[in-house]
């Protein structure tokens, strides 16, 4: 595939431009700081779709004791514009459903919004499981499958005057082309939430920390009725663990 058919490749820039260093409110206020959060304490992590760096920079800095970093990317045009920014992360070319790591060399294993756009999400969830120590962890942020995904959204009907948040058909799996700024069109696959979860514990995996969190009110500005908008979550957080064999004989 050509960077020009690949969008990732093509809008390498944009990305860049509108969500690294604070350009985008909602990564800087909540998506950063929430992976940062359940990752505490984790020495050997793996950032799987890194983009252009910005989570695994942060990861880098957050933490004195931690001993490394790294960023796997299949863009070669995103790891061009993270290896170009000063950081500390190693950076690998690969794709999160054919790892190219042993088995348990992570203690900490995040994916943040990467997972809508894998056409085989079985295969990566078995992969980040497999390189995940026993004892470690795996956070996976995603899209709030329910009130974020195709067809679901804000309405403003202002013939009954009554605003509403409409949910689409949940339980139908599909991949859509949507066009988040003029002129870039980005693939977004919509799941319901059993298929994040079951295929993870099925490997073993323990659910121990699901979060909703509100939505930044920064994010917000502007909103027509903000006392709604704020009671819809546009993220979910699942943290698995891999428990010690001591911990699944209980």
């Amino acid at each position: 595939m050509s960077a020009t058919e690949d969008p990732w490749e093509h809008h390498a820039t944009w990305w860049r431009e509108t969500f690294t260093n604070g350009a985008d409110l909602e990564y800087e206020l909540q998506i950063l700081p929430l992976a940062e959060s359940h990752l505490e304490g984790a020495a050997r992590v793996l950032d799987l779709g890194s983009g252009e760096g910005h989570l695994a920079r942060r990861l880098v800095r957050a933490s004195l004791g931690r001993e490394i970093v790294v960023g796997l990317e299949p863009s070669a045009a995103q790891l061009e514009s993270a290896i170009g920014q000063a950081g500390g992360p190693i950076y690998v070319r690969g794709v999160g459903e054919r790892l190219p790591f042993r088995d348990g060399s992570f203690d900490g294993v995040v994916c943040c919004l990467v997972i809508e756009h894998s056409s085989d999400p079985d295969a990566l969830l078995a992969e980040a499981v497999r390189v995940l120590a026993v004892g470690g962890r795996f956070v996976l942020l995603v899209n709030h499958p329910m009130f974020q995904g195709t067809g679901s959204g804000f309405v403003d009907d202002q013939i009954m005057g009554e605003h509403y948040w409409r949910v689409g058909p949940y339980l139908r799996e599909e991949i859509v082309s949507e066009e988040v700024d003029p002129g870039v069109r980005l693939p977004f696959a919509h799941r319901p939430l059993s298929r994040y979860v079951n295929p993870v514990t099925a490997l073993g995996c323990v659910l121990t920390r699901l979060e909703e969190p509100v939505p930044p009110l920064a994010f917000l500005e502007g909103s027509i009725d903000l006392e709604l908008e704020s009671a819809i979550p546009r993220l979910l957080l699942l943290r698995f663990e891999r428990p010690r064999a001591a911990q699944m004989g209980r």
